[in-house]
Order: C-alpha cells, then sequence, then structure tokens
C-alpha cells in the first residue's frame, strides 16, 4: 500500500522516529551526573551513592538487554519500544519528586529496565522498515544520535539549572520522552519488524549466542568499547603527564577526538551504501589501524600542541568511521527473526567495556606507567580486529553452508 511503500520519505521518517528514541536513551544516561553537588547537599549522600546512581541504570541496561531481545523476536518490537521509552522517561520525571535517596536509586534501575529495550528493538525495526541499499546510513544515524544525546546531556542540564531547580529540569526532561511515545504510536503504521525465518524454526537462542561468530562478534565489540573508554577517561591525564599540554589543549584534543568519532559513523554509513556490502572488513581494518598508529602516536610523538587537536580529530574520524561497517557486519551474521537477542547481546559488550577499561588504565598512571596507556589502547583495537575477521569469515562461511545447492 501507497503508505508503507519503501521509499526515501519512509526511510527518513523511520529514523527520525527510532533515532529521537536512541537519543533521549543516551541522554538520560549523561543527564544525572551534572546533578551530583545538587544531590549531594540535598540528601546528604557520599559521591560513591551518587555514582551508583549512574551504575545502576547502566548495569541494569545492559543486563537486560539480551533477555528483552529475546521477547523482541518473539512477541514483535514495536510494543517494546513505545513501553521502554515510556517507562524511562517517566522515570526519569518520577526522580523530581524524590525525599529520599533510595527513590532515586529504584527509579534509576526502572529507567535502566526502560534502556535496555533500546537497542534490541530499534535494530530489529530498522533490519525490518529500511530498504536494503539506505541500511548503511539508517545505521549510521541511529549511531549519530545515541552519540549526540550523551553530548548535549551534560549542558542541556546545566543551562536549566541557571533558570529552575533540579526538580523542575528532571520534571521537563523526563516528559520529553511522552510527545516521543506519541507520535511512535502514531506513526506506528510506517515501522515494520524483522522478517521472519521461513520453514524450519530457529535453533535455541542460547546455542546462537554462544556460537563462535557470534562470541568473537562480542569480543569485537567489548575490545572497541575497552579503547574507547581509555581514551575518553584519560587521554586529558596522559598528555598532561607525558608533554605537560596545558589542560585546555589537551581538552581540545579529546573534543576532537569526539567530534570525529561522532562524525564519522555518518562517513561510514555513506561508504557502507554506496560500497552495497563490499568488503566491509577491509574497510573497517584499514580505518582501525589508522586510528591506532594515530592514537599511540600521541603517546610517543611530542607534537606542536596545535597538531594534537587535528591527530585526535583524524583518529576519532577513523574510529567512528569503521562502526556502521561493524554493525552491518553484525546484521549480516544474524539468522532471520534473531536480530533482537544478537543485538542486545553484543551490544551490551559496548557498556561493559566502559566500565572494565578505567580502572585498570588509571592504575597504570598511579604506578608511574602513564606511558602505557596509549599502547594498550591501540593493542585493543588491534586484538579487536583480529576478532572481527574471525566473526566475518565464520559468519560468511556459515550463511554460505546454509544456500540452497543450485
Amino acid at each position: 500500500m501507497s503508505e508503507t511503500a519503501l521509499t526515501p520519505k519512509r526511510d527518513a521518517q523511520i529514523c527520525a522516529l527510532i533515532g529521537t528514541g536512541h537519543f533521549l536513551s543516551h541522554f538520560y544516561m549523561l543527564c544525572l551526573a551534572p546533578l551530583f553537588l545538587t544531590w549531594r547537599d540535598e540528601f546528604h549522600v557520599s559521591f560513591a551513592m551518587l555514582g551508583l546512581a549512574v551504575a545502576l541504570m547502566s548495569g541494569t541496561t545492559a543486563l537486560l538487554q539480551t533477555p528483552v531481545g529475546f521477547l523482541v523476536d518473539k512477541h514483535g518490537a514495536r510494543r517494546f519500544l513505545v513501553g521502554g521509552t515510556l517507562l524511562m522517561a517517566l522515570s526519569i520525571s518520577a526522580m523530581s519528586f524524590a525525599t529520599e535517596f533510595w527513590q532515586i536509586l529504584l527509579l534509576a534501575v526502572l529507567s535502566g529496565v526502560g534502556n535496555s529495550v533500546i537497542h534490541p528493538a530499534d535494530y530489529a525495526i530498522l533490519a525490518g522498515s529500511i530498504r536494503k541499499e539506505f541500511v548503511g546510513r539508517a545505521f549510521a544515524l541511529h549511531t549519530f544520535t545515541g552519540n549526540l544525546g550523551f553530548a548535549l546531556a551534560p549542558p542541556t542540564v546545566a543551562l536549566l539549572l541557571l533558570v529552575m531547580d533540579w526538580r523542575g529540569a528532571l520534571l521537563l526532561l523526563g516528559m520529553l520522552g511522552v510527545p516521543v511515545v506519541g507520535t511512535i504510536l502514531w506513526q506506528a503504521r510506517i515501522l515494520s519488524d524483522q522478517p521472519k525465518a521461513r520453514g524450519a524454526k530457529p535453533k535455541g537462542g542460547a546455542r546462537l549466542l554462544t556460537s563462535k561468530p557470534i562470541l568473537a562478534f562480542f569480543a569485537f565489540f567489548l575490545l572497541s568499547a575497552m579503547s574507547g573508554a581509555g581514551i575518553q577517561a584519560f587521554l586529558i591525564t596522559v598528555l598532561g603527564k607525558l608533554w605537560g599540554t596545558p589542560i585546555a589543549i589537551a581538552s581540545m584534543a579529546l573534543t576532537g577526538y569526539m567530534v570525529g568519532a561522532t562524525m564519522g559513523t555518518l562517513v561510514g554509513g555513506w561508504w557502507t551504501d554506496k560500497k552495497g556490502g563490499g568488503d566491509l572488513l577491509g574497510f573497517v581494518t584499514v580505518l582501525t589501524l589508522i586510528a591506532a598508529g594515530l592514537l599511540l602516536s600521541l603517546g610517543l610523538v611530542p607534537y606542536p600542541e596545535i597538531m594534537l587537536p587535528v591527530v585526535a580529530l583524524v583518529g576519532g574520524l577513523c574510529m567512528g568511521s569503521s562502526r556502521t561497517p561493524r554493525d552491518v557486519m553484525l546484521k549480516e551474521a544474524c539468522p532471520p527473526g534473531e536480530i533482537g537477542k544478537v543485538f542486545g547481546f553484543v551490544s551490551s559488550g559496548l557498556p561493559l567495556g566502559s566500565a572494565l577499561m578505567p580502572v585498570p588504565m588509571g592504575l597504570l598512571i598511579d604506578f608511574g606507567l602513564t606511558w602505557m596507556v596509549l599502547p594498550t589502547v591501540a593493542a585493543l583495537l588491534v586484538l579487536s580486529l583480529v576478532c572481527a575477521g574471525g566473526a566475518r569469515t565464520m559468519s560468511l562461511s556459515r550463511r554460505a553452508q546454509m544456500q540452497p545447492a543450485e
């Protein structure tokens, strides 16, 4: 029918709907940290307890993504997307009425429950709704909107605190999710679920998730996230300790890396669609090796201060450009009707990797081994390519075996 015809306009509408929800998902993950000093005075709690609020939200999201993925595959993605987005948003708004800090912690868990729906549901809908020739750009826009949510949350909360108290700010921010949910319901007819397997029933989900290709993809995502977390957490410190770089210049370098990584996702999406799949692994390999070399050079070469943001920007651009082909490779490795659980499981490696990396990197600096931080980041990137190569090779081999003989 004309309402559901596969057209560029429909692709744009779907990307806008899914991207807005993904933006809110990432925005809510970082909207609490700017409130820590205010909450410390309000509730008289330690910084460890304040950090627990963010940890509970992130941890709940990571833990539930896989089981939610099973539900998405079985019952369809749209209802979970609507329910998860609404729960996530209302939990943030409800924090504005908290009178004890334990209520904040409980609501952080509930927001994490809602957030856990986003990745499995989003990718299942994109796989079923977007034209094949636009999938790369759709995945890129999905990643881009999430990164944009991360970037805008802290300054938005800071600006709101200039004109209202923290309760009003959280109430307003949480209620932003209500019209998003309403729009998704209004436009639900253009959101299609992923195609299901024909004929024989697929094998058990647990067996799929513990298969060698999917575990290799999980390791690829995990190691990529670990390297990125190392850069984000300690690039400023490393540059300062190794080269005496002023904080302002080192901060510009980190900003350059983050801008490059965000914009690079769009470049990777365009390339993936233009090449029609092409040699995705080769593209990822070349860009990741360039990124590893540039990031490693920041710890080995005493660049002029004006060059540091440029080198970091190009390194981030290469990293970001490799992310969309990575996601498309994972999509191609998913059996029909299994995208929710696979993306839920594999993408849980991203928050896990971000959680694992800062402490070991901090210990290296504490023990006077600052020079090892960037080589470790580069080594993790190279190791991630080994996992990527194995995952891609095994998934293509398995897909070839499943093709009917001519």
